[in-house]
C-alpha cells in the first residue's frame, strides 16, 4: 500500500510551496555532502550562505509567494553548480547537481502520487485537479500556461513562460533547466495507463529546446 505523505488526495489538497521548497533544498545540498565527502568539508556551508545572498539579489524576482521558493530551488541548482563545475568539470557539475535535485523526493513523490491515483474513483480527475491547484498555488505568477484542451476526456496545458529557465538564463546556466524537467520524472513514473485509465505525455520542454513544456493527460 503506497503512502501518500503529500496530501494529494482528496478535495482539500493545498500545495505547502515552502514546506516543500525547504525540503528539496535540505536535501540536495545534504545529498552532495554525502555523495561527494572529497569535496572541501566547508563547501557546501558555502553554498548555503551564497545561496541566501543570490536570493537577496534577485529579490525582485518575487513576484508571489510561490515564487519566492521557486527562486530559492533555483538559485540553489546555481550556486552548487557554481562551485561544482570548477572542481569537476561542467558534465560531472551537471550530473551530481541533477542527481541530488531530482533523487533524494523521489520515492516520497512517486509513492505520494501513487496512493492518490490508486484510491481516486476517477484518477484522472483527481490527477487534473491537483494539476490545476498546482499550476495556481506552486507555480503562480511566475509561470504562464495555456490550455488549449480542458475536457471531460483531455486536459491539455502549455507552460509557455518558465520561471526556472528565465532564471538559468539569467544567470547563464540554461544547461541546468532540463534538472528541474526531470524532477517531474517522479511523479509522472507513477502514472499506469491501463491502471488508471489516462496517460499522460510531454514531447519536450523549453528547457529541451521546445517552444513551450506540453502536459498533457487523456483518458484511454
Amino acid at each position: 500500500m503506497h503512502t501518500d505523505q503529500f496530501g494529494l488526495a482528496g478535495d482539500d489538497y493545498t500545495p505547502d510551496p515552502e514546506t516543500d521548497s525547504t525540503a528539496i533544498v535540505d536535501g540536495f545540498f545534504d545529498h552532495i555532502a554525502a555523495a561527494r565527502p572529497d569535496l572541501p568539508a566547508d563547501l557546501v556551508a558555502e553554498m548555503r550562505s551564497q545561496l541566501k545572498e543570490l536570493e537577496a539579489a534577485n529579490a525582485d524576482r518575487i513576484v508571489d509567494e510561490p515564487a519566492r521558493y521557486n527562486l530559492r530551488m533555483t538559485l540553489a541548482l546555481v550556486v552548487a553548480y557554481r562551485a561544482l563545475r570548477s572542481r569537476l568539470g561542467r558534465d560531472e557539475a551537471i550530473a551530481l547537481v541533477r542527481a541530488a535535485f531530482v533523487e533524494p523526493l523521489g520515492d516520497l513523490v512517486r509513492e505520494s502520487t501513487l496512493a492518490m491515483l490508486d484510491t481516486a474513483e476517477d484518477p484522472f480527475a483527481a490527477m487534473v485537479a491537483v494539476s490545476k491547484v498546482r499550476e495556481e498555488q506552486a507555480f503562480g505568477a511566475g509561470f504562464t500556461f495555456a490550455r488549449p484542451a480542458d475536457d471531460e476526456h483531455r486536459y491539455h496545458v502549455d507552460i509557455v513562460r518558465c520561471f526556472y529557465h528565465e532564471v538559468l538564463v539569467a544567470h547563464s546556466a540554461p544547461e541546468l533547466t532540463p534538472v528541474m524537467c526531470e524532477f517531474d520524472a517522479n511523479w509522472i513514473g507513477a502514472i499506469d495507463p491501463p491502471a488508471h485509465r489516462f496517460r499522460f505525455d510531454r514531447a519536450t520542454t523549453i528547457g529541451l529546446g521546445g517552444s513551450h513544456c506540453p502536459f498533457y493527460f487523456e483518458r484511454t
